[in-house]
């Protein structure tokens, strides 16, 4: 049996970290296997040595987050258990500056990874299950770059239609169109930029969000630039978006390789790039898991009950 003490862990602190009627505090203990005693300003924490490491380091990065972000949800306790149980804490990285008030932080270590890796590549393929923040912390990081004048222009890409980008037989002018298959784009944009500024910006052309069909022909300058629902490329148009790139820009590539949309006879371009792509200096590749979804805590179970019955 071993136990730590954790010195100055404040009452109110201890509310916030414990939950109404102690319900964090409940499945902190049932989680790690631990008892967690406050005692006055501080907090002991006993049980095996492993568990009482373990149960130490997610109360102190709970604290953290209480004091950052004023509150914690019963999401943020659990993906914390998780990350602290099987990746580790999350480094002190430098949040993401955008317009907004609200600065981007990532939320786990996958997240953190991932941004460090936006920061030093030139381009950046994010891969893994839908709620790991792959394309929010890739425009983050765009508008970051554009807000810096890093770049003069962010260009947002999307297959428009999952097999095959056939727009003709839907309703009004381009933008109608394509409006249902970039929304995820424009919502993430939204909660960064003012929608005044942004609109501006649409109309100047120094943000422009297009299906992948219209990247053709190409060569984007001085832009960040991302593609969005990668997996659902052919090889062809996987080639045709990477060699859009031109001088002083960077490229990430976000998919999601268990949901490809393609005809069976059809190769993903997202796959074949990943292999084809590893070795190159410059390129960097992150491969976001289940400990990664910052959604409802229900999206990590459901997509990790689709992985098992995949392996069975």
């Amino acid at each position: 049996m071993s136990e730590q003490l954790i010195p100055q862990f404040d009452v109110q602190t201890q509310k916030q970290v414990f939950g109404d009627s102690d319900s964090y505090l409940r499945v902190i203990r049932t989680s790690l296997g631990v008892q967690v005693i406050p005692r006055g300003g501080d907090v002991l924490v006993r049980g095996e040595a492993d568990a009482v490491q373990h149960g130490a380091t997610l109360l102190e990065r709970l604290r953290q987050m209480a004091k950052r972000d004023g509150f914690l949800t019963e999401e943020d306790v659990r993906r914390s258990i998780s990350e602290v149980l099987t990746i580790g804490e999350v480094s002190d990285v430098k949040p993401i500056e955008v317009f907004s008030v609200q600065r981007v932080r990532p939320k786990t270590a996958g997240q953190t990874r991932y941004l460090e890796m936006l920061r030093s590549k030139e381009i950046v393929f994010a891969v893994g299950p839908a709620g790991t923040g792959k394309t929010y912390l890739a425009v983050a990081r765009a508008v970051e770059i554009f807000r810096q004048d890093e770049v003069r222009k962010i260009v947002l890409v999307r297959p428009a239609v999952e097999a095959g980008e056939s727009l003709g037989f839907l309703p009004g002018d381009l933008l109608a169109k394509v409006n249902p298959y970039l929304r995820p784009l424009f919502d993430a944009l939204s909660e960064m930029i003012d929608p005044d500024i942004l609109k501006r910006y649409m109309t100047e052309d120094r943000i422009e969000v297009i299906p992948l069909a219209y990247m053709r022909g190409r060569t984007l300058n001085n832009a960040a630039i991302i593609l969005d629902e990668a997996q659902n490329t052919t090889v062809e148009q996987m080639k045709m978006f990477l060699t859009r790139m031109g001088t002083q820009s960077h490229i990430t590539v976000c998919g999601d390789t268990t949901q490809v949309d393609l005809p069976t006879n059809k190769k993903s371009g997202l796959s074949d790039a990943l292999n084809r792509l590893k070795d190159i200096e410059g390129i960097g590749i992150i491969h976001l898991t289940g400990a990664d979804i910052v959604r409802h805590r229900l999206v990590q179970e459901i997509v990790e009950a689709y992985e098992v019955n995949s392996a069975g």
